[in-house]
C-alpha cells in the first residue's frame, strides 16, 4: 500500500467506524433487548460467558464459532478494564462484536479489490478505496453490523479464507475456512470454491498447453459459452481433465488442505445426520431452483450503478438476434423450473417484519400468473450476470456458478441473508468500475441503508397478540 494511500484508507477506516458507532448507539437505545433471531444467539453467548459450554439451544442451527469469538473478543477486555455486573455480554457488548467485524470487512474487501485487479494499480487509489467502503456499506450486510447475528462475522472469515487462497496460503486458508464454517455451516461450499479456483487454474494451463499443439502458444482460456455448443465442449474438456491420474495429483498436490476440511466436513455430516443442528423442521433442504433467479434480480438491482449500460443492454438485444433459438430454450427451461420447483416457506408467508414477505406478498401473490411472466426478466438477469464475468476463464466461471447453484437452490426460504457471500464474490470480480459509477453505487447503498435502518428505528408496529414493539428488517 502507498504511503498516501495509506492515510487515505486508514482516514476512510476511523470515519466508518465513527459513523458506525452513532448508529450502533441509536439503534441499542431504541432496542435495547435482544430482537428476532438474537433471543436464542446472545442467552447461548451468555452462557458461554459464564463457563457453560456444555449448555445448548436445541432451536440454534449454526454452529458456536459466533460464540467462541465473541468471548474471545470480551473477556480480555473485561478483565483489563476490570468490568463486573450486566454489563459484561450484554446485549449492546455483544453487538459490539459485530462492528469490530465490520471494520475487518472493509479491510479484507480492500485487500481483495488490490489482489483481484492488479492491473489496476496504476490506475487511480480512489477507485480501489471506493470500490471497498462501498461493498463494506452492501445494506444487506450492513445492517446486520448492529445486530447480534452471524452474517458479519461468517462473511470476514469467507473473505479472508479467499484472500489467503489468491496469495497462495492455502494452510491458513483452509485454518479460516474452518472458522467460516462455524459461523455458518453453508460456508463449506466457499472453501469448495477456493479449491475449485486452483482446479480452474490447472484445467485452463492444460487448456493453454492443448491450443498450443493445435494453434499458437497464445492461445487464452476459454470464456464463458453462451451458446449449446460451448458448453458441450467444455464439459468435455473438463471431464477428460479430472479423468487423467497426471492431472487429478497435480490439483491435489495443492489443494490437499481444502479437501482435509471437506473430509471433515463429510465426516461431520454424517455423525450428524446432516449439515443442520438444532432445529432441522425448519431448515429442510429441497430443490428450490427459482431461488437462483431471485439472486439474480438481487445481484441485478444491486449492481445496477456498476453493471448495466446502453452497451450491455445493446449487447444483449444483439445476442437476442444472433441465437433466438439458445435463448427460447432458456426461457422454457426457466419456465419448467418456477412451475415445477417453486417452493414457499412457512416463515415466508407468516412473518411479516421481514422484507421478503412484502416482496412475496405485493409482488408473487398478486396473481398465479406474475412468477411466470418475470421469467424474461430472470433471463436477462443471467445473461447480465454472465457478460460481467467474461474477464475470468470459463474453468473459473464454472466453479463459480456450481458453488453459486449449490449456495441457493437448496434453500428452501427466501432470505436475503443467504445472498451476501455470493454477491460480494460477484461484485468483486466484475471489472473494476469507474469512479462515478462507484460512487452511485456508494449512494445507491446509502440511500438503501437510511430507508432500512429509518424502518427498523422509526415504523415500528404491534402484532395483537404481543406487547412488544416490532420492528421492520431483511
Amino acid at each position: 500500500m502507498e504511503k498516501f494511500e495509506g492515510y487515505i484508507f486508514t482516514a476512510l477506516c476511523s470515519t466508518n467506524f465513527l459513523i458506525s458507532c452513532l448508529l450502533f448507539s441509536r439503534v441499542t437505545r431504541e432496542q435495547r433487548e435482544p430482537y428476532m433471531d438474537e433471543i436464542f444467539h446472545v442467552p447461548q453467548a451468555q452462557k458461554y460467558c459464564h463457563g457453560k459450554f456444555n449448555e445448548w439451544d436445541p432451536m440454534i442451527t449454526t454452529l458456536p464459532g459466533l460464540y467462541l469469538v465473541s468471548v474471545g473478543v470480551i473477556k480480555p477486555v473485561v478483565w483489563l478494564a476490570d468490568l463486573t455486573g450486566q454489563v459484561v455480554c450484554s446485549t449492546a457488548m455483544l453487538r459490539f462484536v459485530n462492528l469490530l467485524f465490520n471494520c475487518g470487512n472493509l479491510y479484507v474487501l480492500y485487500l481483495l479489490v488490490c489482489k483481484l485487479h492488479l492491473r489496476e494499480k496504476t490506475r487511480s487509489t480512489s477507485r480501489r478505496v471506493l470500490s471497498a467502503l462501498s461493498l463494506s456499506t452492501f445494506p444487506v450486510l450492513y445492517f446486520f453490523n448492529f445486530l447480534y447475528y452471524t452474517d458479519a462475522g461468517s462473511t470476514f472469515f469467507t473473505l479472508f479464507t479467499y484472500l489467503m487462497t489468491l496469495h497462495g496460503c492455502h494452510k491458513a486458508s483452509a485454518f479460516l475456512g474452518v472458522c467460516s464454517v462455524l459461523f455458518r455451516q453453508t460456508n463449506i461450499i466457499w472453501v469448495a470454491f477456493c479449491a475449485g479456483t486452483l482446479v480452474a487454474a490447472q484445467m485452463d494451463e492444460a487448456w493453454r498447453v492443448e491450443r498450443s499443439k493445435k494453434r499458437d502458444e497464445k492461445s487464452p482460456a476459454p470464456q464463458v459459452p453462451l451458446s449449446l455448443g460451448g458448453a458441450k465442449k467444455a464439459t468435455l474438456f473438463a471431464l477428460e481433465f479430472l479423468a487423467s491420474p497426471g492431472h487429478a495429483k497435480a490439483v491435489l498436490l495443492v489443494a490437499w488442505p481444502y479437501a482435509v476440511v471437506g473430509a471433515g466436513f463429510l465426516a461431520f455430516a454424517v455423525l450428524n445426520d446432516g449439515i443442520v443442528v438444532g432445529d432441522r423442521t425448519s431448515h429442510e433442504a429441497c430443490l428450490n431452483f427459482p431461488q437462483l433467479f431471485y439472486f439474480l434480480s438481487f445481484a441485478l438491482f444491486f449492481s445496477l450503478p456498476v453493471s448495466l449500460c446502453y452497451h450491455r443492454a445493446l449487447r444483449f438485444l444483439q445476442a437476442l438476434k444472433k441465437q433466438p433459438f439458445f435463448f427460447l430454450c432458456v426461457t422454457c427451461a426457466c419456465l419448467l423450473l418456477v412451475w415445477k420447483f417453486t417452493f414457499v416457506h412457512k416463515y415466508l408467508l407468516a412473518d411479516n417484519r421481514h422484507f421478503p414477505f412484502y416482496v412475496w406478498n405485493r409482488l408473487f401473490q398478486r396473481h398465479e400468473l406474475v412468477r411466470f411472466l418475470l421469467v424474461p426478466a430472470y433471463v436477462f438477469a443471467g445473461w447480465n450476470f454472465l457478460d460481467a464475468l467474461k474477464p475470468h476463464s470459463l474453468f473459473w466461471s464454472l466453479a463459480f456458478l456450481v458453488c453459486l447453484v449449490a449456495a441457493t437452490v437448496p434453500q428452501k426460504l427466501l432470505e436475503f441473508r443467504y445472498f451476501i457471500v455470493p454477491y460480494l464474490m460477484y461484485r468483486l470480480h466484475m471489472p473494476l468500475p469507474s469512479s462515478p459509477r462507484l460512487v452511485a453505487e456508494f449512494l445507491l447503498y446509502a440511500a438503501v441503508n437510511a430507508a432500512t435502518l429509518y424502518l427498523f428505528i422509526s415504523k415500528t408496529f404491534r402484532w395483537p397478540d404481543s406487547t412488544a414493539p416490532q420492528r421492520f428488517m431483511w
